[in-house]
């Protein structure tokens, strides 16, 4: 069996969603949000984000970890804030000793739903049909959700079944 987090980065809300996978069979394990204020300080705001995750991490114990790529939007200021959240996100794991894929939004959408422009509505009830009795936290937890499910399938449970695998031949 093998634990994985995926997290869905944002300055504001930063989610997460933990699963276990066990050959083909996924199973919940919990999601979430880490929340920082926007009236704090910029520094503050990613170390709150930090503490929140490393607790996450504490609690749950994972195994591998995967985030959702960032995506350069017209906003300059906001996606270097974005990008700051984004390295929490990576930041976390890596103190852990994890390694963290990253997938294209697309790439999960399509993972997850089959089509890689599906609206959040769509990846929700896929989530829900592929971890059945979820109770989702929010959009970003259930976003967190799909990345894992996106990493048990491209890069985290395939390629430790595959080194498996080849080490048993």
């Amino acid at each position: 069996m093998m634990r994985i987090i995926g997290i869905d980065p944002g300055l504001r809300n930063l989610g997460w969603g933990v699963i276990d996978v066990d050959g083909n069979r996924l199973s919940h394990v919990a999601n979430g949000v880490c929340q920082s204020q926007g009236d704090e300080p910029l520094a503050q705001r990613l170390l709150d984000l930090h503490q929140q995750l490393a607790q996450v991490f504490a609690t749950y114990q994972p195994v591998s970890a995967a985030i959702e790529q960032t995506f350069v939007n017209k906003d300059g200021a906001g996606t270097l804030k974005l990008g700051q959240a984004r390295g929490i996100a990576m930041l976390v794991p890596a103190q852990a000793g994890l390694p963290v894929g990253e997938y294209a939004p697309n790439k999960i959408k399509k993972t997850v739903v089959g089509a890689g422009h599906a609206d959040k509505q769509q990846v929700a009830h896929m989530v829900k049909v592929q971890l059945p009795g979820v109770v989702l936290n929010g959009p970003d937890a259930t976003d967190a959700l799909a990345i894992a499910i996106c990493h048990a399938h491209h890069g985290g449970a395939s390629s430790l079944a595959a080194a498996v695998a080849r080490a048993s031949a």
